[in-house]
C-alpha cells in the first residue's frame, strides 16, 4: 500500500509539472461601471462559466427570519420579470443555459453556465432574477413546504443532527448558530413582501465578487458584467459580525438516536486563512485526515476496522474557524474509535511527522489541485474562492513554494497550536449505550 502511495504522488507531481508549465493566467477586469472582475480566458470549448456572490448570508438576516435568505436565493431562478416559474426554466432551456444561488452563512452566492454563442441571452436571464424576481405566492408556498418537509428529515437523520449540535455548541450565542434553513415557525410567517426585501438589500453592487472563465474577451466580459450588475444599487459595505470568542473549554453531547451506527463529530478553534501558518496546518490537514492515505484512516479503518471512514477538515467562516474531526462506528465500538482519534491527536502533537509522511503530503497537494480543474466551472470557483479569501490574483503561482516550504516542526507546531485536549468538543448521536470520551484530558 505504501509503494502505491508513493507511486501514485509521483504521478501526481509528473502530471502537476506539465500542467503548472500553462499557469492560469488571472486578467482584472474592470468594467465601465466600475466593476471588478477576474478573468481566465479560455478558447478550447464555447463556453463560459461564472461564479459571484454578494456580501451577507443567513448568519445575517432577522432573528424572526430565519431562512429567508436560503428561501430567497433559491427562488429567484422562481420566475422573474414576465416569465412565471415555468416560462422562466423553459426560456432558460431555450437559450441553453443554467444558472443558480445559494446562501452560504457569510455570503449569497451564485453560479452560470452558458455557451458563449448564447452569452448575451444568459446574462439578460441572470440580470431578470437579481432586478426582478417575482417570489410569486403560489411558488413561495411549494417552496416553504419543500422547506419545512426537508427540516423534519434532517432531524431523523444523525449526521444533520450532529451537525446541529456541533454548531450550536462551538458558536452559543452567535449567529453561525441558527439553522440557515430556518425553523417551521419562522418560515412560516415569510411572505413575498419580506422575500423582496431581503433580495434588495443583499443584491448590491457593495461587496460583490465576480470570476469568470472561458471562451470572452475581456472588452466583452466587461460589457456583459454591467449588463448583469450594474443596475443593481451600489449599496453600502455590510456590517461585520461581532468578534467570535471560542469556548473555554470543549465538552461532550451525547445525543439520544435509536439507530445500530452511531455519528461522531469532533471540533476545536481552527485557524483562519491569512493565519501565518496556514500551510504548515494545510499539510497536518491531510497528513491527519485528509486521504486514504491519512493517518486517521489507517488507524481507525484499516487497522481495527472501527468504521467505514474518518477524515479531517478545516472550515473557514468570515469571523471564525473550525477544525473538524467525522466519523461513523457501530454502537458498541464508537468509545474505541473516540480513544483511537484522540490518540492519534496526542501523537501527532508529541512526536510530529515523519519526513518521509511529509514529503508524500507535499506532492500530493501540489498536484491534486491540478487534478482538481477539470472544467471551466471548477476553475471559475477556485477564482471566486480566491476573491472570498483575500489572496492576489498571482497566488497560485506561489502555492507550490508555500507548499514546499513547509518543515516537520512547522507541522508539529501547528498541531500543538490547534489539536488540543482541552478545547475538542465532541458530538455523538446514537444510542445511550454508548459513552463520550471525556471533554478534557489532561
Amino acid at each position: 500500500m505504501k509503494a502505491l502511495r508513493v507511486a501514485f504522488a509521483a504521478l501526481v507531481a509528473l502530471w502537476y509539472g506539465t500542467a503548472a508549465a500553462a499557469a492560469i493566467d488571472i486578467k482584472e477586469v474592470t468594467t465601465p461601471l466600475g466593476i471588478k472582475a477576474w478573468l481566465v480566458e479560455d478558447k478550447s470549448t464555447p463556453v463560459v462559466a461564472l461564479s459571484f456572490s454578494f456580501a451577507g448570508g443567513s448568519a445575517s438576516e432577522p432573528e424572526a427570519q430565519r431562512g429567508i435568505t436560503s428561501l430567497a436565493a433559491e427562488m429567484l431562478t422562481d420566475g422573474a420579470g414576465s416569465y412565471n416559474a415555468l416560462a422562466f426554466r423553459q426560456r432558460m432551456e431555450e437559450v441553453s443555459v443554467s444558472f443558480g444561488f445559494g446562501a452560504s452563512l457569510d455570503r449569497l452566492n451564485g453560479s452560470m453556465r452558458a455557451l458563449s454563442a448564447n452569452l448575451g441571452d444568459s446574462i439578460e436571464l441572470l440580470r431578470l432574477a437579481m432586478m426582478q424576481p417575482r417570489f410569486d405566492a403560489d411558488q413561495l408556498a411549494q417552496r416553504r413546504a419543500q422547506t419545512i418537509s426537508g427540516l423534519s428529515q434532517a432531524q431523523q437523520r444523525p449526521g444533520s443532527v450532529a451537525e446541529r449540535a456541533l454548531m450550536n455548541a462551538m458558536f452559543p450565542d452567535y449567529p453561525y448558530a441558527a439553522d440557515p434553513f430556518g425553523s417551521r415557525e419562522t418560515l412560516q410567517t415569510i411572505t413575498p413582501a419580506d422575500l423582496k426585501k431581503r433580495a434588495a438589500a443583499l443584491l448590491t453592487r457593495a461587496g460583490l465578487l465576480v470570476a469568470a472563465v472561458g471562451d470572452v474577451s475581456e472588452a466583452e466580459l466587461a460589457r456583459q458584467i454591467d449588463r448583469a450588475f450594474g443596475d443593481l444599487p451600489a449599496g453600502e459595505p455590510r456590517s461585520a459580525l461581532p468578534n467570535w470568542t471560542p469556548p473555554a473549554r470543549g465538552r461532550s453531547l451525547m445525543i439520544e438516536r435509536p439507530v445500530p451506527q452511531s455519528t461522531v463529530l469532533l471540533a476545536m478553534p481552527g485557524l483562519m486563512r491569512d493565519d501565518r501558518d496556514w500551510y504548515a496546518y494545510f499539510v497536518m490537514n491531510h497528513i491527519l485526515g485528509g486521504g486514504m492515505q491519512s493517518r486517521l484512516f489507517t488507524e481507525v479503518r484499516e487497522k481495527r476496522g472501527l468504521a467505514y471512514s474518518v477524515s479531517s477538515s478545516p472550515r473557514v467562516y468570515r469571523t471564525a474557524a473550525l477544525f473538524r474531526i467525522s466519523t461513523a462506528s457501530a454502537t458498541e465500538r464508537t468509545p474505541e474509535a473516540i480513544r483511537v482519534i484522540r490518540s492519534e491527536l496526542a501523537r501527532l502533537r508529541s512526536e510530529g511527522v515523519t519526513d518521509q509522511e511529509l514529503a508524500e503530503a507535499k506532492t500530493y497537494l501540489t498536484g491534486s489541485l491540478a487534478l482538481s480543474l477539470d472544467s471551466s466551472g471548477s476553475i471559475a470557483g477556485l477564482l471566486h474562492g480566491m476573491q472570498i479569501d483575500g489572496l492576489p490574483r498571482d497566488h497560485l503561482d506561489k502555492r507550490a513554494a508555500l507548499i514546499a516550504a513547509v518543515r516537520t516542526e512547522d507541522v508539529q507546531r501547528v498541531a500543538q497550536r490547534v489539536l488540543r485536549d482541552d478545547q475538542i468538543t465532541t458530538v455523538v448521536v446514537g444510542r445511550s449505550k454508548v459513552k463520550s470520551a471525556p471533554a478534557t484530558q489532561d
